[in-house]
């Protein structure tokens, strides 16, 4: 480990002790006793408030109240972490209190004035695309807590213009370009839902335990999600279009590159139409699909589309 690192972790170490002893360095870090008292001289440069106890037993100490000494980045973290900022701007809201202009600034006064130099160089040649959705997802931070705190809530939830309730445990939150889902069981049903956060108008925390761990949910959801009729379906595609189902497919999917390229999967009665919709995506690369039933809702779509722009 360099020192510069091995400093960095050392600020981490210490900073949650009250007090600590060479030896605590010497066998965490398998340093010896002249590189430990080089390294604290260079921890109290840094700005660490470090003191230390004369006598038999001596030791060190740390002042109480103090702030976090400042930490020390690599410029290959400085780009990593700033990189991870940059997608944080494609979202309206987060499941933090938090706002990204405050946070780049906060990060930017922990970096000197050449690593500063370098980000803004980067930040003119790196093009990172985002689509950016206008909507408002205003309850994140209320499904979070009730995904850590294991409870379950009841949301009111508009769709086409109607408002409905369901009483949900949620088991996930997840982002897909610039737009916000929550994954979870309704109750009532025990069936798996997603929903899409921007719709939920309110979220009302329930008062009764919630049946599930998260550990359970998470493992659950997709033998929750598949009925018992549910639908196997595979569709061949050719290779090329392979990139197309990394980009946006479901948990219900896989995907087989053997021989051939197939995706395998299922999908609940009364999905049909979900389900040529997504393959409309793949448009001429699809070779072949089973069963024939969703072959002919396929069909049906294409030729509705086609009868659409043959009337414009």
């Amino acid at each position: 480990m360099k020192k510069s690192e091995r400093l960095n972790d050392m600020i981490r170490y210490l900073n949650g002790r009250e007090f600590f002893n060479l030896h605590d360095l010497m066998d965490k870090y398998d340093i010896s006793k002249s590189t430990a008292l080089r390294d604290i001289h260079s921890l109290e440069q840094l700005g660490m408030p470090i003191f230390s106890e004369h006598g038999r037993y001596g030791r060190y100490g740390i002042l109480k109240n103090r702030l976090l000494s400042p930490i020390i980045f690599t410029m290959d973290e400085v780009y990593a972490l700033y990189f991870a900022m940059l997608t944080l701007e494609a979202y309206q809201s987060t499941p933090f209190h938090l706002s990204v202009n405050k946070l780049n600034e906060k990060f930017e006064n922990c970096l000197s004035e050449k690593q500063l130099e370098q980000i803004h160089n980067m930040k003119k040649v790196l093009h990172f695309e985002m689509v950016q959705h206008a909507h408002t997802s205003r309850f994140l931070d209320h499904i979070l807590k009730s995904i850590l705190q294991e409870s379950s809530c009841t949301i009111q939830y508009r769709k086409n213009k109607q408002q409905k309730s369901y009483h949900v445990q949620f088991s996930k939150i997840s982002a897909r370009f610039g737009q916000w889902y929550a994954t979870g069981i309704e109750l009532g049903t025990q069936q798996y839902r997603v929903f899409r956060c921007d719709r939920i108008a309110s979220v009302e925390e329930g008062e009764a335990e919630a049946p599930f761990s998260i550990d359970e949910l998470l493992r659950r959801s997709l033998e929750i999600y598949q009925s018992e009729h549910s639908i196997g379906f595979e569709v061949e595609i050719l290779e090329q279009a392979k990139d197309l189902f990394y980009k946006e497919h479901y948990p219900s999917m896989t995907l087989d590159s053997g021989n051939k390229t197939v995706i395998r999967g299922f999908y609940n009665p009364g999905e049909e139409e979900f389900m040529a919709d997504y393959l409309m995506r793949y448009g001429s690369s699809v070779v072949s699909v089973k069963p024939e039933s969703l072959k002919r809702v396929a069909q049906d779509r294409a030729e509705r589309l086609l009868g659409h722009y043959q009337k414009l």
